[in-house]
């Protein structure tokens, strides 16, 4: 192909045609050293840490998470001072995630087990499917998982989830695939 001042002219209107084109998902690794993990998320995530209860201990519960192409994508992390308190810390967890989706929720929760590799084998140690409501009424299906893995002397506790307006489990097996303990 001979390149003239007009096909080298018409180069640039078809670059930006090409970028404009560009995924709704940009999936990128992100660390998160303090947790001993590495997450893949679509987008750039926002960070917090707050206190929360889980199992009637007071835990720091930090999180990072973005929303994307009509999904919300989550990992939140925590250290357990006693181990022995794990199973009953991810029971609670779960059911409180189950608990904000509605009266109904509980009712459509499916689990299954699930530990990635580096966790402990856990019966707590969950991936739960459930359909339920957002506040303002619309609805809303989640995708979540729960795990935890030995560090040091503390128990360290793992929470991921996908919510869409509609099921995408690909989406959800794509973000789970994307953990990596260290």
């Amino acid at each position: 192909m001979n390149w003239t001042p007009t096909r080298a002219a018409a180069l640039p209107p078809l670059l930006w045609l090409l970028v404009g084109c560009s995924p709704a998902l940009n999936w990128r690794s992100v660390p998160l050293p303090e947790a001993g993990i590495t997450i893949t998320l679509p987008c750039k995530p926002d960070q917090a840490t707050r206190t929360v209860e889980l199992a009637g201990v007071p835990v720091e519960l930090s999180m990072a998470g973005c929303d994307a192409d009509g999904a919300t994508f989550a990992v939140s992390h925590a250290a357990l001072a006693d181990p022995a308190q794990a199973g009953a810390a991810l029971r609670h967890w779960r059911a409180a995630v189950v608990a904000n989706l509605g009266t109904g929720a509980a009712a459509t929760a499916a689990d299954t087990p699930y530990a990635p590799k580096g966790a402990l084998p856990l019966p707590q140690s969950v991936r739960t499917v459930v359909q339920g409501q957002r506040a303002d009424g619309s609805p809303v299906f989640a995708q979540g998982v729960w795990f935890a893995r030995a560090a040091g002397p503390q128990m360290r506790l793992y929470h991921a989830v996908v919510y869409t307006g509609k099921p995408r489990p690909e989406l959800a097996d794509q973000f789970f695939a994307g953990m990596v303990l260290q």
